[in-house]
């Protein structure tokens, strides 16, 4: 319930964050200024008897988050990979939630497998070991298929879960309706909706047959792409609450000493990520939207491999080549362009001064330009970007948040692997495949012909519908149809659109 209980948890939050000596560590990380820091100490402070003490043992910031749960662990996970926005010192610390946690016991998870299968364990697998990783969400083991003798993994979720990560959720709820209440000026970030969809991410996540479904379907996009590969799903031993996929031999790809010790070229690795993400969002649509160091390997013949597909990412086609056009105008330097892109996608206000914004981007884009490599961010130009989006009143696109926050990961990924990467020549010779295929004339064609399919499917109907509507515009009182003249060309158009179409697919056909 999204009550006024849930004031206790957002309080507990800084409190915890007091007396697990994080709230200096996270200050100082975010250079804080002292009007938040005194804020920050004002709510916190006097609470923090009720905080949680957490695990001494841990270091401050990784010891708060893991006491206050599966939400906060996730948000942990994401800054672990951005050592240029928290230090290097404190993303080491919170590199451990990514499949460091403490585990839960083997013959709890054994017991968990025999419940979702139906069957002994001994009929499924013939080894079964201790917990080898631990996550926020769930554990892996690794296992021997009684059948075929194969090495497997076997991921199993944590017992009481859904409710853990349904409180904290609850909490944020709150939160987002505390803030559509008492600060009107931040609603344009639609903080219920970024709250929705991070619900239902993470519900999906609960769900292994899901995230089974969703390695399946990522697998089929990405067969043919070089020096990538995944684990293949074992559906005859996974269920809600466990999946089953083959084990997958490699070299952490956050363990930059043994990665050198193997002889693999880091460099190359860190373009590779990125080139990957990309392609997978634009090409297909679909990507990985969870690629942090814990969830990648590299193999011994330097294959990325890839696993843990409970955050998938999806966008349309239509979304797809918007993000396109904006990339590659800011690759190009075309700023014009990429206002153009945001007005005709309904991004910005239409009563808004397109020249005006183009200018507003070209301060955004042109400082990244002629800099050093190891300067230039993904993160930056994305924070800039929307500090002059907010100014034009650009409403938060929730469809564009996965997108958003996992070019931010992977580049965190490929900086720390090689601090060097230009993210633009990276980008530049994939964007430019996407847009040639994408967006020139041959994609206008291939449009031309599917809304035609389209149409063609329907022609039975279009003569009623068209009745239909003239005889509702024919029937409106003269005062509606006054107030309303200027529907009639719009229908008039769209009605000669639709037979303009219709004849060019029965032309084709």
């Amino acid at each position: 319930m999204r009550g006024p209980h849930n004031i206790i948890r957002l309080i507990r939050t800084g409190a915890t964050m007091v007396r697990t000596g994080a709230m200096d560590v996270v200050l100082d990380a975010f250079e804080a200024p002292a009007p938040l820091r005194a804020l920050a100490y004002t709510l916190g402070w006097p609470f923090q008897w009720l905080g949680y003490k957490g695990d001494p043992n841990m270091p401050p910031a990784t010891r708060a988050l893991t006491a206050l749960g599966p939400a906060y662990i996730k948000f942990g996970q994401v800054l672990s990979t951005r050592p240029d926005v928290v230090g290097e010192e404190m993303a080491q610390q919170l590199r451990v939630l990514q499949d460091q946690l403490p585990p839960f016991s083997r013959a709890e998870a054994m017991a968990e497998v025999e419940r979702e299968l139906g069957r002994p364990l001994a009929e499924v697998f013939s080894e079964f070991s201790d917990p080898i990783a631990a996550a926020s969400i769930a554990q892996v083991h690794r296992a021997r298929l009684a059948e075929t003798g194969e090495d497997v993994a076997v991921k199993v979720l944590r017992p009481g879960i859904e409710r853990a990560f349904n409180k904290d959720v609850d909490a944020f709820y709150f939160a987002a309706r505390i803030v559509d209440l008492f600060a009107p000026g931040a609603r344009r970030l639609r903080p219920m909706e970024v709250i929705e969809h991070f619900d239902g991410v993470v519900q999906g996540e609960l769900d292994l047959r899901l995230e089974s479904s969703a390695a399946s379907e990522f697998a089929a996009n990405t067969s043919a792409d070089e020096g990538f590969q995944l684990p293949r799903i074992r559906w005859e031993a996974s269920a809600r609450r466990v999946m089953t996929l083959d084990w997958a031999d490699g070299v952490a790809l956050g363990d930059n000493a043994a990665l050198d010790a193997a002889g693999h070229d880091r460099h190359a690795l860190g373009e590779r990520v990125l080139s990957l993400f990309l392609r997978h969002a634009l090409r297909d649509g679909y990507f990985h939207a969870d690629m942090h160091q814990g969830n990648l390997k590299v193999a011994a013949n330097g294959n990325i491999i890839a696993y843990d597909f409970g955050i998938m990412g999806h966008i349309d086609e239509y979304t797809r080549r918007v993000y396109a056009e904006i990339l590659f105008g800011f690759i190009q330097r075309d700023y014009k362009r990429v206002a153009e892109v945001h007005f005709e996608a309904g991004y910005v206000p239409a009563d808004r001064d397109v020249d005006e914004f183009a200018r507003a981007i070209r301060a955004v884009g042109e400082p990244i330009f002629g800099m050093d490599a190891s300067r230039i961010s993904m993160g930056n130009l994305l924070n800039y970007l929307f500090e002059v989006t907010e100014r034009f009143g650009m409403e938060t696109r929730t469809e564009l948040i996965l997108l958003q926050r996992t070019m931010v990961v992977v580049e965190g990924v490929a900086r720390s692997l090689d601090p060097r990467i230009n993210i633009w020549e990276v980008a530049q010779p994939v964007v430019e495949d996407y847009i040639k295929k994408s967006i020139g004339p041959r994609a206008v064609a291939s449009d031309l012909m599917k809304t035609a399919k389209v149409i063609a499917r329907f022609g039975p109907r279009l003569p009623a519908l068209m009745e239909q509507a003239l005889i509702a515009q024919s029937q409106q009182p003269s005062g509606d149809k006054k107030n309303r003249a200027w529907q009639t060309p719009a229908a008039v158009g769209a009605t000669a659109g639709i037979l303009l179409t219709l004849l060019v697919s029965q032309l084709l056909s």
